[in-house]
């Protein structure tokens, strides 16, 4: 067998005529930018996600750089996230002149740890404006614990969920937990356009105004510009790809649901605890396995031997980003953060999406217990 990581042809063939008639409507039209679609798609993700309002930008990186903008993030001023997550989570704080103050994950989700933002921060407070927790996978960061250490030392609290649009936390979605939540339409998400996309949700209307303006350069006027800020407009066209594949997106969220399970399923019957360690959700939650991620012995042995075997895997993230260069300067070193180092090293994602066939996941199961039978993990 052939087993691409992710598969998006299926998924196209299924929504294929409805997007391309929409697509047709949007050229015909000749609003490209900022027209119904964009608000119909606002209004559409908001209700979903359980807040209030909704503003679509250009990308995740976008929404995460004007929610920072917005909490009055700005130069010198440091914001709390884990060094465990893609690039853009530090590199939007970065951009603005703040400095990323990392702190280490939970061996078991993999999302930052709220004992260690709380311990970060008794430590020292003092010029912090800002915390973002990521929802690493489609899992939901502690986001309780989170808020209430955020509010005692007057944070805002910025969702990372660009992996996570409908995932739960007791009961409340990914978007509506914290003052902003930041979400990416890049393809390979779970709802993914036909190119670049993000939303920006909240239930602050004064939030949503600043937001609305800050991604046309600081204006609610043409030509007058009360703040300074950037192009980062959500593209008319990608609005309407993305309303329609919204409404498909429940159903291959529970297709990714049943996909993990039956993952867990094989790999306990394998009898492979010794060797490999599944995902583990935090009850009370919903993950929406936006990737299906393994801890496993001798990683990139079993991802040689799985290549053999035709099945594709990824590695998020190989290095954790206080030992990026990029971030240098901030002054971390190998050792800071272990829990990070460690699931960078270990961690394997393994194909997932909704149109993942049975047999193309007992394939998968048999290839990484066939590699471990044989002694793989053991030399």
């Amino acid at each position: 067998m052939k087993i691409p990581v992710l598969d998006l042809s299926g998924q196209y063939r299924q929504v294929r005529r409805e997007v391309l008639r929409e697509i047709e409507k949007v050229c015909d039209s000749q609003r490209f930018v900022l027209g119904p679609n964009v608000s119909a798609l606002e209004t559409e993700i908001a209700s979903y996600s359980g807040a209030r309002y909704g503003v679509g930008c250009g990308s995740g990186t976008d929404a995460l750089i004007l929610a920072l903008m917005a909490s009055g993030v700005g130069p010198g001023d440091g914001v709390v996230t884990t060094p465990y997550t893609f690039f853009s989570t530090a590199g939007a704080i970065s951009l603005l002149g703040a400095r990323p103050v990392f702190v280490d994950i939970d061996p078991a989700t993999y999302n930052i740890d709220p004992d260690g933002i709380r311990a970060c921060l008794k430590r020292k407070s003092k010029g912090v404006k800002a915390v973002i927790p990521v929802h690493l996978y489609g899992q939901t960061a502690e986001m309780d614990p989170i808020k209430k250490t955020a509010r005692r030392y007057g944070l805002k609290v910025i969702e990372d969920a660009a992996q996570a649009i409908g995932a739960e936390y007791r009961g409340r979605r990914a978007g509506s937990i914290g003052d902003v939540g930041c979400f990416s339409f890049y393809p390979s998400k779970n709802l993914g356009g036909f190119g670049d996309g993000g939303m920006l949700t909240t239930g602050s209307k004064k939030t949503a105004e600043t937001l609305r303006m800050l991604r046309v350069h600081g204006s609610n006027r043409r030509y007058y510009h009360t703040l300074i800020g950037t192009n980062a407009r959500l593209d008319e066209m990608q609005a309407a790809v993305l309303r329609v594949k919204f409404r498909y997106l429940e159903g291959w969220t529970g297709g990714r649901i049943k996909k993990a399970a039956r993952y867990d399923a094989l790999f306990k019957k394998a009898g492979l605890s010794e060797f490999v360690t599944l995902p583990v959700i935090t009850e009370g939650n919903r993950s929406v396995f936006n990737q299906y991620v393994l801890r496993v012995k001798k990683r990139n042995r079993l991802r040689e031997h799985l290549s053999k075997k035709g099945v594709s895997t990824e590695v998020y993230y190989p290095v954790p980003l206080h030992l990026q260069k990029s971030f240098s300067s901030l002054g971390y070193k190998k050792g800071d953060f272990p829990e990070s180092e460690r699931a960078a090293r270990e961690t394997v994602a393994l194909p997932m999406y909704p149109e993942l066939k049975d047999s193309e996941i007992k394939y998968v199961v048999a290839a990484i217990a066939g590699f471990y039978s044989k002694g793989g993990g053991r030399r």
